[in-house]
Formats: structure tokens, C-alpha cells, sequence
């Protein structure tokens, strides 16, 4: 198979040239060469997709067997992409996200629930990352001439991570210590590792699969206390976690899923984030690894890397971790309550 990666240099999109290369297949990748390094062995092509100019260069006297776009963000951005490539290719993967759908998380949801309103040529100012997502969906489903393959995943984790939740975590865990562990220790998760969506997208690619799938891993695959038990098993830490309450966590400000990746207070109207109906993809192949695998696999990645060089490179890392101070403080009022 000859595939087309926009992208292909970061995490999901780094995963999925891999795997491809893996397999065999011929990857041509196109990205302005900023955010990573290709991977040796893909036909990189430099430039910018909404550049109208560096499109019509990139297909100008190429084909490809299936495109994946693992980087459009913007419905008239993708539009444009979707519009330079046809007849270039006879399948557009598009890797959207579950939070496109607009009932999600208040509720369990599968391939037909709704999505958000967004036009597919709506800009930048119209809309949150989850609306846009979904005009980026329907970009590619009414500006594509060929087949549209909607990919939808969950909670991604996995080495090369460049938002920050499981390094955050990890980080954290292997200073050992006490360790601010937030809510129900029993809560169940829904966590997929980007290797297994880069098999599946690869997998489906060479298919010719059309349609959209959910894409993230069975539900109650891991839970919050097993998952930081891995963390600790991975990174070699006595760190002992001390379970405070979701409402106490509230009152004192702590926030959710930055400060604490992954934690979803109890309550809130997030009923179906760890609630995904992954039925379809499963028919269709998909097959998740354990997550303890996963959070092996990311320390080994992580442990020797320069971590100030990462957060320059990546700012979402900073954004993802408690501060030592605060964490302190908070345990310190837990333990006198």
C-alpha cells in the first residue's frame, strides 16, 4: 500500500508510520517539519497545509492508495486538503475524536450518536476543539471524491505522548513519597494505547474500510488505583497513595484532569467518559493491549529523556502535574480533617 500521512511526525501520527512501515507499505508524509522528525524510511514532503500552493505541490504527479490525516483541526483547513486530494487517492482517513460527539461524556455512546453542529468550512472562531472536530469530519465526508474513514479514538496514552497525562503521572510516582491519589481508587477507566489505534488505522487503510468507528479500549480496562499501581510497578517507586475525596479535592481547587490527569470527579456530568461502545471497532479487528504495557512501555520511553527539553517542545506538559507545594498542602489538611 502507498500511503499519504499529513502529519506523521508526533504521537498518534508518529505511531501510524511506524506501524505502516512496520507492515511494509510505502508512507509519504507531509508536515512543515516543525513539530518532530520524520521517521527514516518515509518520503517526506515539506510544507503547510493551508498553504493552497504547497498542497497542489504535494499532489501534483502523486497517487496513494489511502490518505490519514491525523492533524486537521479546522473544518475549512481540512476542507481544503480534502478538496487538493481527490482523485489523488481512493480513501481519506480522517482521526476525529470521541468528543466530537455532542452527547459525550454526559452519556454511553456508539457510532450513531450525533455529532455537533459545525460547518464543514467553519474557521478557527467558530466553534471549541470538539465542535470543529466534527465540521473537520464532515469536511472530509462532503469535499472528499472517494471513500471517508472516520476514526473517533477515546483516552489516548502511549510512548512518544505529547499531551502530558501518563508522564505527568509517572513523573510524579517515581519521586516516590506520598502521592495525592484523587476520588475512588475502584473507578473504572477506558484508556487505548496509540500503537493499537495506528495497527487498526493501518489495518483498515489497506481494507479500503469506509465508515467511523470509536475507537479506545474495553471499558473497565484498567482502574484509577490499578493504573497508578502500574505507575508505581513501572518506575520502580514506594510511593504511597493517599485516596482523598473527590469534594474535598473541590473545595480546595484542585483541578481535574491537569492537575490530576485523568480524574473525573464524582458527580459531575461525565457518566459515559469511561463508557464508549467499542462493539464495531472490535468486529473490525481492533485488539488493545494491556494498559500495564502501556505505562511500562511509556516509562521506558520517558525515564532517560531531558524533560525541561520535552516541555519546551511540548506546552501541554506543563500544563499537566500538581505542584509540590500544593500537593503538600492539600495531604497536610487531609491528614488533620
Amino acid at each position: 500500500m502507498r500511503l499519504l500521512v499529513i502529519g506523521g511526525s508526533v504521537f498518534l501520527g508518529r505511531s501510524i508510520v511506524e506501524e505502516a512501515l512496520r507492515q511494509g507499505h510505502e508512507v509519504t508524509t507531509f508536515n512543515r517539519g516543525r513539530s518532530g522528525e520524520d521517521l527514516p524510511g518515509v518520503t517526506a514532503v515539506r510544507g503547510d497545509r493551508e498553504n493552497p500552493d504547497d498542497l497542489r505541490a504535494l499532489a501534483e504527479g502523486r497517487t496513494w492508495d489511502a490518505i490519514v490525516d491525523v492533524c486537521g483541526f479546522t473544518p475549512r483547513v481540512v476542507a481544503s486538503s480534502a478538496r487538493a486530494l481527490s482523485g489523488h487517492a481512493p480513501l481519506y482517513a480522517f482521526v476525529s475524536t470521541v468528543s466530537a460527539i455532542s452527547t459525550w461524556p454526559a452519556e454511553r455512546v456508539d457510532e450513531t450518536a450525533p455529532l455537533w453542529e459545525c460547518d464543514p468550512e467553519a474557521g478557527p472562531e467558530d466553534g471549541d476543539y470538539s465542535v470543529l472536530k466534527a465540521g473537520c469530519e464532515r469536511a472530509v465526508e462532503t469535499f472528499f471524491d472517494g471513500g471517508a474513514l472516520i476514526l473517533q479514538p477515546g483516552l489516548i496514552l502511549g510512548p512518544w505522548e505529547n499531551v502530558g497525562r501518563l508522564p505527568a503521572w509517572l513523573r510524579r510516582i517515581a519521586r516516590g513519597g506520598r502521592v495525592l491519589a484523587p476520588g475512588d481508587p475502584g473507578q473504572e477507566m477506558q484508556l487505548i494505547d496509540a500503537r493499537d489505534i495506528a495497527t487498526f488505522t493501518v489495518d483498515q487503510a489497506a481494507k479500503g474500510t469506509e465508515g467511523r468507528f470509536l475507537l479506545t479500549g474495553p471499558a473497565g480496562n484498567t482502574t484509577f488505583g490499578r493504573w497508578l499501581a502500574d505507575c508505581a510497578e513501572a518506575t520502580g517507586s514506594d510511593a504511597e497513595f493517599v485516596w482523598v475525596d473527590d469534594d474535598f479535592l473541590h473545595a480546595r481547587e484542585v483541578e481535574p484532569w491537569t492537575e490530576l490527569p485523568l480524574w473525573i470527579p464524582a458527580g459531575e456530568s461525565d457518566a459515559g467518559a469511561w463508557s464508549v461502545a467499542t462493539a464495531r471497532a472490535e468486529a473490525a479487528g481492533l485488539r488493545c493491549r494491556p494498559v500495564r504495557e502501556t505505562v511500562r512501555d511509556t516509562w521506558d520511553w520517558l525515564k532517560d529523556r531531558d524533560v525541561a527539553a520535552l516541555e519546551e517542545r511540548l506546552p501541554s506538559w506543563r500544563r499537566h502535574g500538581i505542584a509540590p507545594e500544593k500537593e503538600a498542602r492539600v495531604l497536610s489538611e487531609w491528614d488533620a480533617r
